[in-house]
C-alpha cells in the first residue's frame, strides 16, 4: 500500500535488536509502547560511545573530554528545542514528564492563594493529577475537572462554564493514555489565555506520535518523556515560555544552577541551567538527542500517517470481536494508536497473561489513571495494546487471534 511505502518497515524493524528475540518460544510482538517505547540500536550505540570515548561531567571542566561532553549535552537541548519549535533557553531537562509536572506544580502553586482555582480533566494520568491535588489541599485551592463524554472526548463546552476569574491554571493531557483521544489544545489555549490563565500540556503520549509546534499550540508549558519516544529512561523535557521560566523560582538547589554564591546569598544561573541543579543526565540527554535524530529522519508526518493506517485497521479488527468493549473515539483521525479494551467475562490480568504466552506484550490495570478507569469507564481495570511505527498489521492480526484464544479458554 502507498501508506506503507512512506516508511520502510522491514528496515525500521531491523534497527531494533530487541525485536529479534522470542518470548515463550514465540516471536516478540511488542504492544506496550505507551508505557515505554523500544530503543533503536543507534541510540544505544550513541550512549555507549559517550561512556567509552568522552565520559566526563559538563560545564565544569576545561579539559577536552569535558568540553566534548558539554557540546553534546547542549546539542541535545537544541535538538529538543527544534523538535517542538521552541528556543534553546526554553528547554529544561528533568528526570521525566512526572518530575516536570511536579516542578510546575510546586513552583506555580507558590503564587496561588486560598480560593484560587485549577482546572484539570477527567482523563489525566496520575502525574498530572496527584501533584496538583496534594498541593491544592495545603493551599485550600479548588480543583475542578473537565468531563469526558461517552465517546471518550473532552467536553470543551463545559470548560466555558467552568473557567472563572479565579482560575489560575489549566493543565490537560494532549493525548489520553487510556482512551487515545487527541485533545484540541489550540481551542483550549485560546479560551485559557482570554481568561488570563496559564495552560500546561502533558505531551507524554502526544510528542512521540504527532508533530508538535509549541508556538502554534500556544501552550505556556509542555512536558514529555524520552523513554516514550525511543530514548533512554531517566530524562524528560519541560518546555516553558522564556518569560515565564525567568520569573519562576528554581525547583532544586545546588551546583550548576547558580551564578554566584556567598555564605549569605545566592544568585541563579541563566536559563536553562537555572532549573538543572547538580550533575545532569548527560548520557541520557545524548541518547534523547539521537532518538530525535532518528524520528526526524523518518519524518513525524510519515509516522503519523502510518500509525493512522494501523489505528484504522486495529479499530476495524477489534470491533469484530464479540463481547469486546473498545474505549475512546472510534474514528482513527481523533485518536492515536493505543487501544484500551475489555472482553466480557475475562479479567484484564488474565487476558494479558494469555497474550504473553503468545509472545504478545500488552498492559493491564488502571494505567495510572485510576479515576478515569474506575469512576468514568466504570471498570476495575482495562487491557491496553499500544502501537508505534515499528508495528505491523500482521501483529494486530496476532493480537486478535490471541484475544480469541483467551475467549475460547474462558468459554466466551
Amino acid at each position: 500500500m502507498q501508506i506503507k511505502q512512506l516508511l520502510d518497515i522491514e528496515k525500521i524493524r531491523s534497527d531494533f535488536q530487541i525485536l529479534k528475540q522470542k518470548v515463550n518460544n514465540k516471536p516478540l510482538i511488542y504492544l506496550d509502547s505507551s508505557a515505554t517505547s523500544l530503543t533503536p540500536d543507534c541510540v544505544i550505540n550513541e550512549i555507549e560511545k559517550y561512556y567509552k570515548e568522552y565520559r566526563a561531567n559538563v560545564h565544569r571542566g576545561i579539559h577536552a573530554l569535558s568540553e566534548k561532553a558539554t557540546l553534546a549535552y547542549e546539542a541535545a537541548h537544541q535538538k529538543a528545542a527544534d523538535f517542538i519549535n521552541a528556543e534553546f533557553e526554553e528547554i529544561i531537562f528533568t528526570k521525566g514528564a512526572t518530575e516536570s509536572l511536579n516542578l510546575l506544580a510546586y513552583t506555580l502553586t507558590k503564587r496561588l492563594h486560598k480560593g484560587d482555582e485549577i482546572i484539570l480533566t477527567e482523563m489525566e494520568h496520575h502525574s498530572n493529577l496527584v501533584p496538583w491535588q496534594q498541593l491544592a489541599k495545603e493551599k485550600e485551592i479548588l480543583i475542578s475537572f473537565i468531563p469526558v463524554t461517552a465517546e471518550g472526548k473532552l467536553d470543551i463546552k463545559k470548560l466555558h462554564e467552568m473557567i472563572t476569574r479565579k482560575t489560575k491554571i489549566v493543565s490537560i493531557t494532549h493525548v489520553s493514555n487510556v482512551l487515545g483521544t487527541i485533545n484540541d489544545v489550540k481551542t483550549v489555549a485560546k479560551l485559557v489565555h482570554s481568561n488570563g490563565s496559564l495552560l500546561i500540556v502533558d505531551g507524554a503520549q502526544g510528542v512521540p506520535h504527532i508533530s508538535i509546534d509549541v508556538k502554534k499550540l500556544d501552550c505556556d508549558f509542555l512536558v514529555f518523556s524520552s523513554h516514550k519516544m525511543l530514548g533512554p529512561t531517566g530524562i524528560g523535557v519541560l518546555y516553558g515560555k522564556k518569560n515565564l521560566l525567568e520569573n519562576l523560582d528554581p525547583f532544586l538547589y545546588g551546583g550548576d544552577m547558580i551564578s554566584e554564591v556567598s555564605f549569605a546569598h545566592a544568585k541563579w544561573n541563566e536559563l536553562p541551567w537555572k532549573f538543572e541543579a547538580g550533575t545532569p543526565p548527560i548520557a541520557e540527554a545524548i541518547g534523547l538527542g539521537k532518538a530525535i535524530d532518528y524520528l526526524n529522519e523518518l519524518g513525524m508526518e510519515n509516522i503519523k500517517d502510518y500509525e493512522e493506517y494501523l489505528t484504522e485497521y486495529a479499530i476495524k479488527k477489534l470491533k469484530e470481536i464479540k463481547g469486546l468493549t473498545l474505549y475512546g473515539p472510534q474514528d482513527a483521525k481523533e485518536r492515536t494508536s493505543l487501544f484500551s479494551f475489555n472482553v466480557e467475562g475475562i479479567h484484564p490480568h488474565d487476558m494479558a497473561t494469555i497474550l504473553d504466552r503468545e509472545g504478545i506484550a500488552i498492559r493491564a490495570g488502571h494505567l495510572c489513571a485510576m479515576p478515569l478507569v474506575t469512576e468514568i469507564l466504570k471498570a476495575n481495570s482495562v487491557c491496553r495494546a499500544s502501537l508505534y511505527f515499528y508495528n505491523t498489521p500482521e501483529e494486530i492480526d496476532n493480537l486478535v487471534d490471541g484475544i480469541k484464544k483467551a475467549k475460547n479458554i474462558f468459554g466466551k
